[in-house]
């Protein structure tokens, strides 16, 4: 009998069994699992293998892995994408329906432009929006270069160099680079304020993300190049290239581009006015990083090439004064300007140039001496056209402008318009006053030099601008005629009506004093100063034209003459002598205030009539400066300038030359003559001098006249 052992191991039970096939030699013995205990384990031996290495242990644990986190990585992939799609979502529903967007009209530009068709200045936004292919090639490529060199590959957001800029952010530890592209800050500039907060960041992507469906990469970088801030005021390439380097932006080179690109980081910063050391480092910036871009190579950066900055000019260039007076008078106009346009002015780039530069060369030399601060000058054409205006020693420092809006005493200039009223009365220019003290109530004027000639002809008396004939003349003729004259010739500031109106203590501005001694030049016509000749929209549309004007005589021809005839004097052997101009006839007359707070000297010839101005804006005194001198020299320098070229004509008014004539020869003084005798002839002062004159100046040339005339 042998046992059958069960397939099941311990306590399963096991039948005997009967089997003829036993083997010889076995026992029957229980064993003792056949008890249900359990077997023991039999010691293992420790198996002999290798090790895996550490990395393909890493390698097996990592593709042990990868499903899971394939799976956990969709996971969260689909869940931040819904998050990022609510916060858009969010921020997006903050703003107008993107059916309602359209990029905002850029604001609207002035160009004020000469009377040769050159600029001047840009108003508004400050320069022409010029095309991408009209602007310097070197511009696009270095703000792409410096600004977002994945431009033309990025869907508006660039990711790598957000993620870039991100990352140098945690190391700094803090917030300096926000990773914006070209995109995003024309975004934030078209629609958007410029407030540092997580809402306008998003909303500046939704932006930027419309603006590339809308717009290709070429207009989007033109908006972006003709919008941007560059600093001092300045808005666009054009404005900027003008502003900095005072030329446009179609003729900026390599290194100025470079220079233009590296303010869009930090205008203020980096501008060439403030730190030109910082402004350059910059642009050396720039131009490696278009090395880096294949915008460049070595051989293109020239020292040549070397940024001329102009920014302290165009801030302090008298052009502004200009601009001030064209913006309010353009609204004056046309109304409100809604769109660009240009303003065509009668002002001549040349005779400002000639003006400011004699100008400032005159208070650079005498300011100190002389306590004196400021000047200003206008220059007018006959027919009242502003040729050219300096309101001031510097627009950059002060805006104020001294030649419009200023109101000075100006002195003796004002005696003009007494003595005019006294030829209108039936004097002439050889009637006799005495010279003398003259005393009204208390007060008793004195001349200048505190001295009396006795008799002396009115003439005599004007080049001389003796106070105490003045002062008989509006005794004579009365206050109330002295100012009629002056409102006829053009002065239209309040006038008191007294007896030292005769020594100009009503004060009048610079250019109603110039424009009423227009009427001198152009043959006794009354004139108002203009400036504006036309102005044109952007399709060229004519939106304004000075048409002619009807002028209302001011000055008889007769009185005219005579007039001209004494300011002619004035000039050549009076106090204006500094002013005589020598190839062409000129009159003028100087002025100085009490205490010679003001200085002025205003002349004329038959081109142009000019006034100039010295003084100090807190109407403190200066050390004694008279009209004669710096205003009369400035005033002679530059009307020789001026006169380049241009043929010498009479000044305008009957028998002017036979008055001129007189005015040179010497007067007999075989016996005093008393105050109204009437004058001597003109054949009893020239005799056979006399007529040889006259015949010479009826027969020849301008030359001949001029030498006779000046003994030359």
């Amino acid at each position: 009998m042998a046992w059958r052992r069960g397939t099941s191991p311990g306590n399963r039970r096991i039948e005997p069994r009967f089997d003829d096939s036993a083997v010889e030699g076995t026992e029957l013995r229980a064993e003792r699992r056949d008890l249900g205990a359990k077997p023991k384990k039999k010691p293992r031996r420790k198996a002999k293998s290798k090790k895996p290495a550490p990395l393909w242990r890493a390698l097996g644990w990592l593709f042990a892995r990868i499903p899971r986190m394939a799976y956990w990585g969709v996971v969260l992939g689909l869940w931040g994408m819904i998050g990022i799609l609510c916060i858009v979502g969010w921020y997006g529903a903050k703003l107008p329906s993107s059916a309602n967007w359209q990029v905002p009209e850029r604001a609207p530009n002035v160009r004020i432009v000469g009377n040769d068709g050159n600029l001047l200045l840009n108003r508004g936004v400050g320069g022409n929006a010029l095309r991408l292919e009209d602007m310097s090639p070197w511009l696009p490529q270095a703000v792409i270069a410096i600004e977002d060199r994945r431009y033309h590959s990025h869907f508006g957001f660039d990711v790598i160099g957000f993620a870039r800029a991100m990352s140098r952010n945690i190391v700094g530890g803090r917030l300096r680079e926000g990773g914006s592209t070209i995109t995003q800050q024309l975004a934030k500039n078209l629609f958007l304020t410029r407030e540092r907060t997580i809402d306008r960041k998003i909303q500046e992507l939704i932006i930027a993300l419309w603006l590339e469906t809308q717009y290709s990469k070429t207009e989007i970088l033109e908006l972006y190049l003709n919008r941007v801030y560059f600093g001092a005021g300045a808005h666009g390439v054009d404005a900027a290239a003008r502003r900095y380097f005072g030329k446009p932006a179609t003729a900026v080179n390599l290194q100025e581009a470079a220079m233009l690109a590296g303010l869009l980081k930090a205008p203020s910063a980096y501008s060439p006015a403030r730190n030109l050391k910082k402004a350059r480092a910059r642009s050396r910036l720039v131009l490696a990083a278009m090395q880096r871009e294949g915008y460049i190579n070595d051989n293109d950066v020239s020292p040549d090439g070397a940024p001329v900055i102009t920014t302290s000019y165009y801030r302090s260039g008298p052009e502004h004064f200009i601009a001030d007076m064209v913006m309010k008078e353009a609204k004056a106009l046309i109304g409100d300007i809604t769109s660009d346009v240009t303003v065509e002015t009668t002002i001549s780039p040349y005779l400002m140039i000639s003006a400011q530069g004699e100008v400032l060369a005159s208070l650079d030399k005498h300011a100190k001496a002389r306590k004196v601060s400021q000047a200003a000058l206008v220059t007018l054409a006959p027919d009242g056209a502003i040729r050219a205006l300096i309101g001031g020693r510097n627009y950059g420092k002060s805006q104020f402008n001294r030649a419009v809006d200023a109101k000075r005493q100006p002195g003796s200039a004002f005696k003009t318009f007494v003595w005019q009223t006294a030829l209108e009365r039936g004097h002439t220019p050889d009637s006799v006053f005495i010279d003398e003290p003259v005393r009204i109530g208390k007060w008793q004027p004195q001349n200048y030099d505190q001295k009396y000639r006795g008799a002396v002809t009115l003439s005599e008396a004007f080049a001389r601008s003796l106070n105490t004939i003045a002062v008989k003349l509006v005794r004579e003729s009365g206050s109330k005629r002295v100012v009629s004259t002056a409102r006829n010739m053009g002065i239209d500031s309040k006038l008191v009506r007294n007896a030292s109106i005769a020594l100009g203590t009503s004060e009048v501005s610079l250019l109603e004093l110039t424009a009423a001694y227009a009427p001198y030049a152009n043959g006794g016509l009354r004139v108002a100063p203009y400036l504006i000749r036309s102005i044109t929209g952007p399709d060229g549309k004519v939106l304004y034209k000075r048409g002619k004007r009807t002028a209302s005589r001011a000055v008889d021809p007769r009185v005219l003459g005579q007039m001209n005839a004494m300011l002619n004097r004035v000039v050549t052997t009076g106090t204006g002598r500094a002013a005589d101009i020598k190839t062409h006839f000129a009159g003028g007359k100087t002025g100085t205030s009490q205490d010679s707070r003001d200085a002025w000297f205003i002349g004329h010839t038959s081109h142009l009539v000019t006034g100039v101005w010295f003084g100090n804006d807190d109407n403190s005194p200066t050390a004694k400066l008279t009209g004669g001198s710096l205003p009369a020299q400035v005033w002679g320098r530059y009307m020789k300038a001026a006169h380049k070229g241009l043929p010498a004509h009479m000044l305008p008014g009957d028998d002017f030359l036979i008055a001129a004539l007189q005015e040179r020869l010497p007067v007999p003084t075989a016996r005093p003559r008393r105050q109204g005798e009437p004058a001597m002839t003109l054949a009893e002062r020239l005799g056979s001098r006399g007529e040889t004159l006259v015949s010479e100046v009826t027969r020849k040339a301008r030359k001949t006249i001029l030498d006779l005339l000046f003994d030359r």
